[in-house]
């Protein structure tokens, strides 16, 4: 990350640009997330956003104001920080190639096949999440070190033991299995 990324006064063109890239990809997950076409959006929101314009958002080719962005996070019943990108310091981020812990992924479906006392935890702290971010996608959550550690203590274990314990639950999504 450059010093100065963050402070307006010294960002440059291209740091414009790649935050605008950057706020159109996630633009782009929303939508996709709630599973809308550019066409659905344009037809849906009576054409306050255009299939064209949304685009252009999307591809960064295209700077969004904040009222307009402000109306597409109401328009896909998000929090307007949703429509952000996550800053590279978010605790939940890890920022460290070299001690980043493993990517840790729930299946949501497996979850909700799961019996007995742990699953049961794990569920409830699932849908807490869920709420708390306002994710979208129904399939699959992505856990942040702070949940890790949460899930650690319902289930009564260390961090380092919660991943292989998950596991054994079949709770941990497999992209291979798709």
């Amino acid at each position: 990350m450059r010093e100065h990324e963050g402070d307006p006064e010294h960002m440059t063109d291209d740091d414009d640009r790649q935050y605008r890239r950057q706020v159109g990809e996630r633009i782009r997950q929303i939508r996709r997330q709630k599973r809308l076409s550019l066409q659905d959006v344009e037809a849906r929101s009576d054409a306050e956003f255009k299939a064209s314009v949304l685009g252009a958002y999307e591809r960064g080719e295209r700077a969004i104001s904040v009222p307009r962005l402000q109306r597409m996070a109401r328009f896909y019943d998000v929090p307007v920080d949703q429509l952000l990108p996550v800053a590279d310091d978010d605790p939940g981020v890890p920022n460290d190639g070299a001690t980043a812990p493993q990517k840790v992924v729930i299946d949501l479906v497996k979850l909700r096949e799961a019996e007995g006392p742990e699953a049961e935890m794990v569920t409830r702290y699932m849908s807490i999440i869920q709420v708390k971010r306002q994710d979208f996608n129904g399939r699959v959550l992505t856990i942040r070190r702070d949940d890790l550690q949460a899930l650690a203590a319902i289930l009564g274990s260390g961090v380092e033991e919660t991943i292989p314990r998950l596991d054994e639950l079949g709770l941990l999504f497999q992209p291979d299995a798709v």
